[in-house]
């Protein structure tokens, strides 16, 4: 008898919705990049490569399913993985297919949802 991995169909689609989210190659990115800090949009940009557009359309499809939550401070917008299971899952990622990068991403020392 073989072992189910996911039985229930909730499980299903809430594992199908998050992969699909990160399935984009930019939104990877962001995903590591922000790992279990926070970044402005200006350092997202930074790290990543590419226009302050093409970022924030990635953050907001990224906050829209549930993933990033973000905080405001000033006149600056703070962005964070706001799941725990994205969290675990870049971790893993990051062991299996960065097997040099030997550091784990640090657990958040608090879990904000703004």
């Amino acid at each position: 008898m073989t072992e189910t991995l996911i039985n229930r169909d909730e499980d299903i689609y809430l594992a199908a919705h998050c992969l699909k989210a990160m399935a984009h190659p930019l939104r990877l990115k962001i995903l590591c990049t922000l790992g279990a800090s926070h970044a402005s949009v200006q350092d997202i940009v930074d790290a990543c490569g590419t226009t302050q557009s093409n970022i924030s359309q990635h953050l907001a499809i990224l906050r829209n399913k549930g993933i990033l939550g973000c905080r405001k401070e000033s006149n600056r917008v703070y962005y964070y993985v706001d799941d725990k299971r994205t969290l675990q899952l870049i971790r893993l990622m990051r062991e299996v297919f960065c097997p040099d990068l030997a550091t784990t991403i640090p657990s958040p020392s608090h879990s904000d949802s703004t």
